[in-house]
């Protein structure tokens, strides 16, 4: 059993920030975790707007504070997130979140991310794995 507060994990290494400035993002659970997925709680700064695409990943998304506006790129379909609504990335979808007000969702991935991922120039994750135990 694991037991682990957001709070616990404040200026670890599980506590990332972004290189663009624009979000940052406590990890609780890991792929070291070995349970199949990972989650965090991510903040997205106001005023901010960032591109995503996550080509290896699958993420589900609550948002608990704040309000976005998510564009699906491919379709230009837009939606209002607000505290309460989720959205699901099932299909890889290349999209942007435009944060009206500081915007805090607990999120989803599967495989499950290292912690150790940024999005890279074409708002990807990489697909990074932990070793092997055994």
């Amino acid at each position: 059993m694991i037991v682990r507060s957001f709070r616990d994990i404040e200026g670890t290494d599980r506590h990332v920030k972004a290189a663009s400035g624009t979000w940052e993002s406590k990890r609780i659970i890991l792929a070291k975790e070995r349970v199949g997925f990972s989650l965090h709680e991510t903040t997205l700064y106001a005023g901010t707007e960032t591109s995503m695409w996550y080509a290896n990943h699958v993420e589900a998304v609550v948002c608990i504070e704040g309000e976005a506006e998510l564009t699906d790129d491919e379709t230009g379909e837009t939606h209002l997130i607000t505290p309460g609504t989720m959205y699901l990335l099932d299909g890889h979808e290349r999209h942007t979140m435009r944060i009206k007000s500081d915007f805090r969702c607990l999120c989803v991935f599967n495989p499950p991310v290292t912690g150790r991922e940024d999005h890279d120039e074409n708002g990807v994750y990489p697909l990074l794995t932990e070793p092997d135990d055994a």
